[in-house]
C-alpha cells in the first residue's frame, strides 16, 4: 500500500485533518511525506498504530504533552504510564464526586420532613496525645470540644508549633455562630487561616522549607460532622460494629497504591510511606479534603495521628473501639497499645461518640 493522503489517513485513523496539522506541528504525528510542490502530507500505513493511540488517549482526555511522552515509551512502560494517568483522573474524579456530595449536603441542609420528631443528638467526646517512647518531643496536637474534634501532626523543627497554631485557629468554630448556608465558606475560610498560621510560624524558623503539619478536624454541627482533612492522619468510623476508614492518606505511597505500582501490603512497609504529598507547609500542595456526614445515634469517630495507625493494626483499634464504653478509657488504651508496640512516633487520638441528648 502506498502513501495515504491526510483526508484518508483521517478517516482511517478516526482523526481529524485539523487535529492532524496540530500534531504535525507539535511533532507528535509527523507526515512520511510532505509533498514539495503542494505541500499535502502524506502518511505511511504503518502510522496508523500510533495515529490510533494518539486518538484513544485524547479520548482519554490525556494532555498533549504526556501522549507525546507516551509514544516515546515501549509497550510495558506506556501502559504503565496509562495506567498511573487513570488512576490520578479517577482520583480527581472522586474528590469533584466528594465536593459534589458535600454541595448536594449542604443545600439540602434544611429538610422539612427533618428535625420535628428526631431527636437532638450531641457528642461526648476524649482527647489525648503522648510522646511516645522514642521521640524527644511532642509535635501532635489533639484536641475534642462540644463541637470540634481535631488532630493535627506536625513534623520539621517548628512541627509542634505548626500543629498547635493550625489547631488554635480551628478552635475559633467552638464559639463562632455559622448558618448552615454558609458552613462550606466557612470551613474554607478557616482552614486558610490555619494555611496562613503555619506558614507564619515556618517563616519564624530557620528553616522554613521542612515545617509543616497534616491537619484532620471535624466540626459538629447537630446532625452532621463536617470534615476538613490534610495528610496522613486519620478518621475512622464504628457504625453498627464494623469499622470504616473514611479518610484518604495523602502520601507518596498511598498514590502508588492507587495507581497499582505497589500493593496495600507493601504499602505497610514501605520505606518512604510517611512521605507526604499534601500537607499544610511551604511548598507542599495544601488543598483539603472536605466532606459532610450524617450522623446518627451511637456512631463513634475516631481522629488519630499516623503514630497509631501504623504501629497498631486495624483489628487491635476495632477492638478497642468496640469494647471501651467511655471515651475517655477508649483513647488511653489506644495510646497505651501504640506505646506497647515501642511507641516509636508521637501518638494523637481524639474518640467522639454520638449521643442523644436528654431534654
Amino acid at each position: 500500500m502506498g502513501l495515504l493522503t491526510i483526508g484518508a489517513f483521517a478517516k482511517a485513523s478516526r482523526l481529524s485533518p485539523k487535529a492532524l496539522r496540530l500534531y504535525d506541528e507539535l511533532g507528535l504525528l509527523t507526515p512520511a511525506r510532505v509533498d514539495p510542490v503542494t505541500g499535502y502530507r502524506l502518511y505511511a500505513p504503518e502510522q496508523l498504530d500510533q495515529a490510533r493511540l494518539v486518538a484513544w488517549l485524547r479520548r482519554l482526555g490525556m494532555p498533549l504533552a504526556r501522549i507525546q511522552h507516551v509514544c516515546t515509551l515501549e509497550a510495558g512502560p506506556a501502559a504503565q504510564e496509562i495506567r498511573a494517568f487513570w488512576a490520578q483522573a479517577e482520583a480527581d474524579t472522586a474528590a469533584r464526586r466528594g465536593l459534589a456530595t458535600f454541595l448536594i449536603d449542604h443545600l439540602s441542609w434544611k429538610d422539612p420532613a427533618m428535625s420535628s420528631i428526631a431527636e437532638p443528638l450531641g457528642i461526648r467526646y476524649a482527647a489525648l496525645s503522648d510522646t511516645g517512647l522514642v521521640r524527644e518531643s511532642n509535635q501532635d496536637t489533639a484536641y475534642a470540644g462540644s463541637r470540634l474534634l481535631a488532630v493535627a501532626d506536625g513534623y520539621g523543627r517548628e512541627g509542634a508549633p505548626a500543629s498547635a497554631a493550625a489547631v488554635d485557629v480551628l478552635k475559633r468554630l467552638e464559639t463562632d455562630s455559622i448558618p448552615a448556608g454558609n458552613l462550606l465558606n466557612a470551613l474554607e475560610d478557616v482552614f486558610d487561616r490555619a494555611k496562613q498560621a503555619v506558614h507564619d510560624v515556618a517563616g519564624a524558623g530557620s528553616s522554613p522549607e521542612e515545617v509543616g503539619t497534616t491537619l484532620t478536624a471535624m466540626l459538629w454541627t447537630g446532625s452532621q460532622l463536617a470534615l476538613v482533612h490534610i495528610g496522613d492522619s486519620r478518621v475512622h468510623l464504628l457504625r453498627g460494629g464494623e469499622l470504616f476508614q473514611i479518610t484518604h492518606d495523602h502520601t507518596m505511597v498511598q498514590s502508588m497504591v492507587d495507581e497499582g505500582r505497589i500493593s496495600p501490603e507493601e504499602a505497610a512497609s514501605h520505606p518512604q510511606r510517611s512521605l507526604l504529598v499534601r500537607a499544610l507547609g511551604q511548598g507542599a500542595d495544601a488543598t483539603p479534603d472536605m466532606r459532610l456526614h450524617d450522623a446518627q445515634q451511637g456512631d463513634r469517630y475516631l481522629l488519630c495521628s499516623d503514630g497509631l495507625s501504623t504501629v497498631v493494626p486495624t483489628e487491635e483499634i476495632h477492638r478497642v473501639l468496640a469494647g471501651i464504653t467511655e471515651p475517655e478509657q477508649a483513647v488511653r488504651e489506644l495510646v497505651a497499645l501504640a506505646n506497647g508496640s515501642g511507641g516509636p512516633d508521637n501518638v494523637s487520638c481524639v474518640v467522639a461518640d454520638v449521643v442523644e441528648l436528654h431534654q
